[in-house]
């Protein structure tokens, strides 16, 4: 099943269950996969990488406001936030933890023959293709600095 007819289901279960939070955050998901669709020169459906991209930006958004929303004090507007991200995530991969990433990390490095923290750029490269979905951004970026300065 699609994510996209994943989502049809789960809008449906959502409205009998009339739950209007998950209802709005799931719409929004939809709408984001209908918008992508049509863009010119898409695809009719989304590839799986491209359905798990948009859902990655969409949590990461959301990861965002809700921070900015608590550094405001804005604790209502934050907890909306991060009851989509709940909603959203559910639609993800798992994400690794740090140690299965720093082990991946290592082996990619490894594997690639970085010595040092001017091998950045080939680390990150071939890092954010592999573990894609699976791990954050800033975390690899994080993890791969700590791993080549040492």
């Amino acid at each position: 099943m699609s994510l996209k007819q994943q989502i049809d289901t789960d809008i449906k279960n959502a409205m009998k269950a009339k739950n209007k939070e998950e209802l709005q955050t799931l719409r929004s998901i939809k709408s984001m996969i209908l918008l992508a669709e049509s863009e010119k020169g898409a695809a009719e459906n989304l590839s799986e990488d491209a359905e798990m991209k948009l859902l990655m930006k969409a949590a990461k958004q959301r990861k965002e406001s809700a921070e900015t929303y608590k550094e405001n004090g804005r604790d209502e507007l934050a907890q909306a936030e991060l009851f989509e991200l709940d909603v959203i995530e559910r639609y993800l991969p798992k994400q690794m933890s740090e140690q299965e990433l720093r082990s991946k990390l290592e082996d990619i490095i490894n594997k690639v023959g970085a010595s040092g923290p001017q091998d950045m750029g080939k680390v990150m490269g071939v890092a954010t293709k592999e573990l894609a979905g699976k791990a954050d951004g800033k975390m690899i970026s994080q993890l791969v600095k700590q791993i080549l300065a040492s």
